[in-house]
């Protein structure tokens, strides 16, 4: 017991320690974890006694990450981008999987291993994609939007596979189709006893957080416990039970709760799959795994965006799209890890497929990061992927509008009230398609796009706008705004969180720059400096604030985000 407490302890800490290190370098901590279990197995300093434990962590590791995988795996989420998701999808897992497969054959691997692996690639990582978009503020653009409903859809396909693939070794065909009928029956039964029992029981169980932490861990394990013991995936069972509860109103109250837990298990989870790979590391195994992860890192996003393209949306939407989605998935892991405990894949296979991980991961996590200035530098080249789709553009571009309001947010809400008084013509520009569908909805004149994008900035005549308003603080952005207008006669009121950004910005011409902190604290100083601390006035404040919230409510636009989780 000593022994693996010690060797807990070690992990933990090599992997904290690559993990910051990673964090300097802009690596997600998956890779950090990986490093950490290669350094530990025997490839390189051999430190793990108990791995059989290990093991057992990493099994559990697996089980807590497709539960919150499940609970996210609400296809509700796909209202509005629910067609490019899932032609997209679907497309690209084929174009993938089949390219993939004839690489694998090129390269002299046999049939069925070519194609687990080829399957195995198909897919892209959920855990990498929603943490960096995440980080970037991202995930509610439209690319960011159909990326994750992208990877929903893969979700789903990758979840199937691996419950098809043990069924597939059963043996004859009327054992085959007794297991699927089975395992049909059996998930019917999940989402039936979910529908029926789940909403009076969740109810009782909110009433108390810790209740509610051992709820969701309690059905996680049972479920997948039942499958277990019925002779199917543990795995699987875990995330039909996270999917059972995706539809409930405090499935993110359990993610929150168990997300600390799964952490330490999935940290775990990588670094046992970072020990599989064992020596040698040949020159062959080295430019295999180059091949396979050119062909992710570049024509995966090639495949997105000829596809995305055929549906008509823009090169700026493909391309951000496309190189979101470079890398392979934590479920192409489970799925190489299935096929070695079934003798479906070798050793060699194994360590192929976690160096195809650690390239593609590491990589596309800087495509990702510095992906503005890499269509910059790459936007003249890719106007072969520009549809022709008109991408949510409800105003008039072409008109001249005397205020431009960049980012409505919380910001704007109020601002349009008063562009509403002085009767003087205006554009939002947004980019989150539901707040461009609402607005539009109520009449307001906006277009769907980026502060980032300054080819649609100069398709808006902005040099011709009397007042331009930035509720977005990026710095940099900001900036290039000003820099794009290049007329001290043009008003323009940029937003900043900092003081060191907003001494930029006035440095560099801003009329007034928006700080919401100081403009808050201001605000209420004022107003009890008026009232006289008057708690009978002040609680009228309060009722006007609280009108006026219950709109913003009503609208949509302070619904608690809706991410996947991030390790």
């Amino acid at each position: 017991m000593g022994e693996l407490i010690l060797e807990l302890a070690l992990i933990m800490g090599i992997a904290a320690i690559l993990a910051l290190i990673g964090r300097a370098i802009k690596q997600p901590p998956i890779i950090a974890y990986l490093i950490t279990g290669i350094l530990i197995g025997p490839l390189v300093f051999n430190m793990t006694g108990s791995t059989e434990m290990i093991h057992t962590f990493a099994r559990m590791g697996v089980a807590f990450l497709l539960f919150i995988v499940g609970l996210n795996l609400d296809f509700r989420s796909l209202k509005g981008i629910g067609k490019v998701s899932l032609l997209t999808g679907a497309t690209d897992i084929v174009a993938v999987s089949g390219i993939s497969f004839l690489i694998a054959i090129a390269i002299g691997l046999s049939y069925t291993p070519a194609l687990y692996l080829a399957i195995a690639l198909a897919f892209s990582s959920t855990v990498v994609v929603v943490k960096l978009l995440s980080d970037k503020n991202e995930l509610e653009t439209l690319h960011g939007r159909i990326a994750l409903g992208i990877l929903i859809v893969e979700d789903f396909v990758a979840a199937f596979v691996l419950m098809i693939v043990p069924v597939l070794g059963a043996g004859d065909f009327s054992t085959i189709f007794i297991q699927i009928g089975t395992s049909l029956l059996l998930i019917a039964g999940v989402f039936l006893f979910a529908y029926l029992i789940f909403p009076r029981a969740l109810a009782i169980a909110a009433k108390s957080q810790e209740v509610l932490f051992l709820f969701g861990i309690s059905w996680a394990l049972l479920v997948a416990v039942l499958f277990d013991s019925l002779g199917f995936s543990m795995e699987i069972g875990a995330l039909l039970a996270g999917m059972a509860l995706a539809s409930s109103r405090y499935s993110l109250e359990i993610k929150g709760k168990i997300k600390g837990l799964m952490d330490f298990f999935v940290i775990l989870f990588f670094v046992f799959f970072g020990a599989q790979l064992v020596g040698p590391i040949t020159q062959e195994l080295i430019i295999q795994a180059s091949i396979f992860s050119a062909f992710i890192l570049i024509g995966k996003p090639l495949i997105i965006m000829s596809i995305m393209k055929t549906i008509g949306y823009k090169k700026r939407t493909n391309f951000f799209t496309g190189t979101s989605l470079a890398q392979i998935s934590e479920f192409s892991l489970i799925l190489i890890l299935l096929g070695f405990t079934l003798g479906i894949v070798n050793q060699e296979l194994f360590s192929l497929a976690i160096l195809i991980a650690l390239i593609t991961i590491a990589l596309s996590s800087y495509s990702i990061y510095f992906s503005k200035p890499i269509y910059k530098f790459l936007s003249p080249f890719l106007n072969i992927f520009d549809g022709h789709k008109k991408e949510l553009g409800i105003g008039k571009k072409t008109e001249k509008h005397e205020i431009i309001l960049l980012g409505y947010n919380r910001i704007g809400f109020n601002l349009l009230k008063a562009f509403e008084k002085t009767k003087k013509k205006y554009l939002v520009i947004d980019y989150n398609p539901q707040t461009v569908l609402n607005l539009s909805n109520k009449g307001i004149n906006c277009i769907y796009g980026d502060i980032n994008d300054l080819e649609l900035l100069r398709s808006i005549k902005i040099r011709k706008a009397k007042i331009v308003i930035s509720t977005i603080p990026d710095l940099e952005a900001n900036l290039e705004v000003m820099d794009l207008i290049k007329d001290k006669k043009i008003i323009f009121i940029p937003t900043s969180h900092t003081i060191s950004n907003t001494k930029k910005l006035y440095s560099a011409g801003a009329s007034y720059v928006i700080m919401p902190h100081f403009l808050g604290g201001h605000f209420v100083a004022q107003m009890l400096i008026r009232d006289k601390f008057n708690k009978r006035k002040l609680f009228k404040e309060g009722e006007k604030q609280r009108k006026e919230l219950e709109e913003r409510l009503f609208e949509g636009h302070d619904h608690p985000r809706k991410d996947f989780h991030g390790t």
